[in-house]
């Protein structure tokens, strides 16, 4: 959307995200870095197949990579500022299922998240040198994949500040000022954050959770629910939002998880 021209001349983009850990109808945002950055990667360690009986012979990717695994802990809990979040979780291990041979390949995989652009590809530099190095220091070789030909890098989702203030006083405005919460930064990512780094924006979360109703659940749960008494508050505060912002080219994306599906 970006590359075939949807935000020119745009001059502000909102959207808005329901959330199980709100009571419905509450608004939650927060000023500068509200989702992480998310990166995904693959690794792939290759050795020399050998008879687990005599592992002299063989050149043992599987020690290799579960080097790396426990290595890659260590750029976040001792090369990372405490006060700056940012997660590496490996997710994925797979060196085949003969357990009578070590393998000749074995690949890991997982993901990593930072509140910043600076140290998010630091994450993404360090992976890659510890991988490869704890490769060889086993005498094995590797490779690391990113998946950016992919698009599957998402930088984090940062509110402008101008924009973080409108969506508060329109939220205050329309529900008074119990109904706004400052909430705080997620690891979780938003493709939202592509349109944040083109225009100013401002994400935020309108709650559903609602414990008689069952609206308990995350959007990501197979139980998800919406309480939809939401859908006109959701609809007022966005629609204001909108025409308060006194411009009309700004953009306002409406994101509510599986809402329409709900309300139909």
């Amino acid at each position: 959307m970006i590359g075939d021209g949807a935000l020119e001349n745009v001059e502000a983009i909102f959207a808005v995200h329901v959330s199980h850990e709100h009571p419905t109808g509450i608004i939650g945002s927060r000023p500068g870095p509200l989702l992480a950055g998310c990166g995904f990667f693959r690794a792939v360690f290759s050795g020399r197949k050998g008879l687990a009986g005599s592992p002299h012979h063989s050149v043992d990717p599987i020690l290799a990579a579960s080097a790396a695994v426990i290595s890659l802990q260590g750029i976040v809990s001792r090369e990372s500022n405490p006060l700056d979040s940012q997660v590496v979780s490996v997710t994925s291990f797979n060196g085949g299922n003969n357990l009578d041979m070590i393998p000749e390949t074995v690949v890991i995989g997982g993901t990593f998240r930072a509140f910043s652009n600076a140290s998010f590809y630091n994450l993404l530099q360090r992976i890659e040198e510890v991988i490869v190095e704890q490769a060889n220091v086993f005498r094995c070789w590797a490779t690391v994949d990113f998946f950016e030909k992919e698009s599957t890098i998402y930088p984090p989702t940062v509110n402008d500040d101008r924009m973080y203030e409108h969506v508060k006083k329109v939220a205050t405005d329309l529900l008074g000022p119990p109904n706004f919460r400052v909430v705080p930064p997620m690891m979780g990512a938003e493709d939202f954050s592509f349109y944040s780094q083109v225009v100013p924006a401002a994400f935020y979360y309108i709650g559903v959770r609602n414990e008689t109703l069952g609206s308990t659940h995350t959007g990501h749960s197979p139980y998800f629910m919406i309480d939809e008494d939401v859908l006109p508050i959701g609809a007022a505060v966005h629609a204001t939002i909108a025409e308060r912002i006194g411009n009309a080219c700004a953009l306002v994306i409406l994101i509510i998880v599986r809402v329409v599906e709900r309300a139909k």
